[in-house]
């Protein structure tokens, strides 16, 4: 055999054992595709808010449909399946929380209820708010008189990465708190009940506290100061222990995860909601961590503070951002319930990955909820009826009356990611820019609070004469 021969069979020899030895077993998957018992990468913590007579142009609004004929869709995958994602170089994941599709440091947090924690936005000299970025879940609501509250969750892992200036873990220290804590409102029961938590709260109004269940108070330590209630981690793991409750394996399933952006949406490099000319919001979108960044004004209109954690100086980054249209009834502007639980199909607006889609969300009692007789999570489904995903991680959601409008307006002055504050040059112009001109395809989406969309209910009245 001549040598030309012989090195052309000993070269096709190794290819084949290359081919048998190297592909062996070998998963490929297809983007999109969850592949269950695959690592997923943990979100990093750290990473590097007018009411008046101003006229709006709103073409598109919040308005409730009729559901479709195809029920919400029973095969889909939900909750932490489907976070899960091929990554060769990570590290192997361990159990997922439900809420956020991501790893949790400690598996027996999960067997813990959620705590639902009021926290305050007013004034802000309150701001920053301490834990934040520590939250699977913030609910942001109205309480009139052009201002907002949030209504935190904490589940799964507790804030834990917050050293203080010697070193010291703050989580093994009473320096480690949550808040500021405010009163409770009558829109928190139906929230708690859903994810079958417990509240923590500031107390409240003798007429809303009658209506709500499952909480426990806590007071400021100066009377001067109300702002001064807040609540050490320690505290509110020992609350949560003292309330648990055997969740049910699949209480709080429901919520679909996908690391891809699913098709379809339209760009949103920002996102302007507005409650009045001196309470603006602006959520800008940063490729680098592909989450949205908030920044509020200082009651003045022009100087807007991006929004961080007081307990490690983490910038908030939220990888969802939701606007839930929902039917709110009301007594008094300050004083009005939201319609939550048993809701078929109502509007909503998901924020991710730089693009906004138009989709739906719903609490319809579905298999387990007949089955069991409780609650779960509030969901995102499309028109079909399907599951729609949320992208892993943090998920900030503003709750708004039905017909609430939203569009898109000219780019009059882009946020810069580069500084916190960020003044604007112009706020007059600026202002009457979003709430005055549009321009589909800016990427530069805009709403705006009604409270004249809270509509009046006598039924309300008598829930707080209890």
């Amino acid at each position: 055999m001549k040598r030309g021969q012989i090195l052309f069979l000993l070269i096709l020899v190794v290819a084949l054992i290359s081919m048998a030895c190297g592909f062996s077993g070998s998963n490929s998957t297809q983007p999109g595709v969850p592949v269950s018992g695959e690592p997923v990468v943990p979100k990093k913590q750290d990473a590097a808010v007018i009411q008046g007579s101003m006229p709006v142009l709103g073409k598109e609004t919040g308005k409730t449909s009729t559901p479709t004929a195809t029920p919400a869709s029973q095969g889909v995958t939900h909750s932490s399946e489907s976070a899960v994602r091929s990554s060769p170089t990570s590290q192997p994941a361990g159990p997922l929380n439900p809420l956020t599709g991501l790893p949790v440091a400690n598996q027996e947090m999960l067997s813990l209820p959620p705590a639902f924690v009021s926290v305050t936005n007013w004034p802000p000299a309150a701001r920053p708010q301490a834990g934040l970025s520590f939250s699977p879940i913030i609910f942001e609501l109205y309480i009139g008189e052009g201002m907002s509250r949030f209504l935190a969750m904490f589940y799964g892992d507790y804030p834990s990465e917050a050293p203080s200036m010697d070193g010291e873990d703050l989580l093994q220290s009473d320096h480690a708190e949550i808040g500021p804590i405010r009163s409770g409102r009558l829109p928190y029961e139906s929230l708690r009940s859903l994810y079958n938590g417990f509240l923590v709260m500031a107390s409240a109004y003798k007429g809303v506290a009658a209506n709500l269940s499952q909480h426990s108070s806590v007071f400021g330590s100066d009377g001067d100061d109300v702002n001064s209630a807040m609540i050490p981690v320690t505290k509110l793991e020992d609350i949560a222990r003292a309330n648990q409750k055997k969740l049910e394996p699949a209480a709080l399933s429901g919520v679909q995860f996908e690391t891809q952006a699913p098709e379809g949406g339209s760009a949103a490099d920002q996102f302007w909601f507005i409650y009045n000319a001196v309470d603006q919001i602006v959520w800008k979108y940063d490729a680098g961590s592909g989450s949205y960044l908030r920044y509020q004004d200082e009651a003045d209109g022009k100087t807007f503070v991006r929004a961080s954690d007081r307990l490690n100086g983490a910038d908030l980054t939220m990888e969802n951002v939701v606007v839930l249209f929902a039917n709110h009834r009301a007594c008094t502007e300050v004083a009005f319930d939201i319609d939550l639980k048993y809701i078929d199909r109502s509007p909503a607006l998901l924020f991710r990955d730089g693009k906004v889609y138009k989709i739906y969300w719903t609490t319809r009692n579905q298999e387990y909820e007949k089955t069991t007789g409780k609650l779960r999570p509030i969901r995102f489904i499309d028109e079909e009826g399907s599951a729609f995903p949320l992208k892993p991680g943090q998920t900030w959601i503003h709750l708004v009356p039905l017909g609430t409008p939203y569009w898109e307006a000219p780019d009059f002055e882009t946020v810069s990611l580069n500084s916190s504050p960020w003044v604007s040059q112009n706020p007059q112009g600026l202002l009457y820019n979003l709430l005055n001109k549009e321009e589909p395809g800016s990427g530069n989406w805009v709403t705006r609070y009604y409270a004249s969309l809270i509509n009046y209910d006598e039924t309300v009245c008598e829930q707080l004469r209890k």
